[in-house]
């Protein structure tokens, strides 16, 4: 359904502008799916959100993740209901497991030591981990979301640490540790992606 639409108003957006080459036509087409397709995974997830009564925490969830997320990449799921799983994953089960868990303080550094090892390791290896549908090529462009994903996981570790309300940094770990593993090897064979800077960087 939200295919046939993106196909029909990319059809429409060519026709109406000249000299659009196939590969543009391709990323026009792919804006608009990302665009529509978010739409209904918005309203899920606020329905989610609203029946948990983790609203807050959602939107907190949000606040920590999408800018890590927008520097470092990570996988993307090739259906529309897979997205809308796996964002909810991301999202609502960060925040709810952030309200429900309890841990000491001790346990606490110790976690945010291993994050930030673990974190580290992770971005230096893949991010930014992007996808053959997106890829990012250019050295420059590369080093740059590199060095905006260290200082993102620097600054929300920090956070983590001083910050007096638990849940909240519950919450930053979560959300750091799940979208730091979807920039891994293994998390793309899982779900049968492919690094874009691997594919066309070697040609």
């Amino acid at each position: 359904m939200i295919e046939t639409i993106c196909n029909s108003l990319t059809k429409k957006i060519i026709e109406s502008v000249d000299e659009v080459d196939e590969s543009k036509a391709d990323e026009i087409n792919y804006g608009l799916q990302l665009i529509i397709g978010e739409v209904p995974k918005f309203f899920i997830t606020l329905i989610l959100a609203i029946l948990l009564n983790i609203v807050d925490l959602t939107l907190l969830t949000f606040l920590f993740v999408l800018p890590y997320r927008a520097f470092s990449g990570g996988f993307h799921l090739h259906t529309h209901l897979g997205c809308i799983i796996a964002t909810n994953v991301l999202y609502i089960g960060t925040a709810y497991l952030g309200s429900v868990i309890n841990i000491s303080d001790n346990i606490r550094y110790g976690i945010i030591a291993y994050l930030f090892i673990f974190c580290f390791y992770i971005i230096n290896k893949y991010a930014p981990a992007d996808t053959e549908n997106v890829p990012v090529l250019q050295k420059k462009e590369r080093k740059k979301r590199k060095i905006c994903s260290f200082i993102i996981v620097t600054i929300e570790l920090v956070i983590a640490i001083f910050i007096p309300y638990k849940v909240i940094s519950n919450v930053i770990l979560i959300g750091l540790f799940l979208q730091t593993c979807t920039l891994t090897k293994l998390a793309y064979r899982i779900t049968k992606n492919k690094y874009g800077y691997e594919i066309y960087g070697s040609n």
